[in-house]
């Protein structure tokens, strides 16, 4: 389960950060993780709830997690379709294509941190 080392290397970057910016608590932690991250979602919450205790920093912190939906850039008109947990339709809507190709969704970001 990869998702307690990537929990791990989060919890590393909030110290650094609090460390930075002379905070003592982190209140918020705010990700961005993409359908295609090869991220299971559920291990990653309990990696952080499990981890984040671990310190007096992150003890209560709040993970709030924000799941993109999918996209699907199609061949033939190069519309892009999103469709919720990497759900694909059979064919692009405006032209009828059937070559739909996975666009973003890969991402694992940080994108905000809350901290007193």
């Amino acid at each position: 389960m990869h998702e307690l080392s990537l929990v791990q290397n989060l919890l590393q970057q909030l110290h650094e950060l609090a460390e930075e910016h002379r905070k003592t608590r982190v209140l918020t932690v705010y990700m961005c993780i993409g359908p295609f991250s090869g991220v299971v979602i559920d291990s990653f919450e309990f990696g952080f709830e499990t981890l984040a205790k671990e310190s007096q920093l992150t003890s209560e912190a709040v993970l709030i997690i924000e799941n993109p939906d999918a996209g699907y850039r199609c061949c033939g008109c190069n519309t892009v379709i999103k469709h919720k947990h990497k759900q694909k339709t059979d064919q692009c809507p405006n032209c009828s294509e059937t070559l739909l190709i996975p666009e973003g969704g890969d991402e694992l970001i940080l994108s905000r941190v809350e901290m007193e």
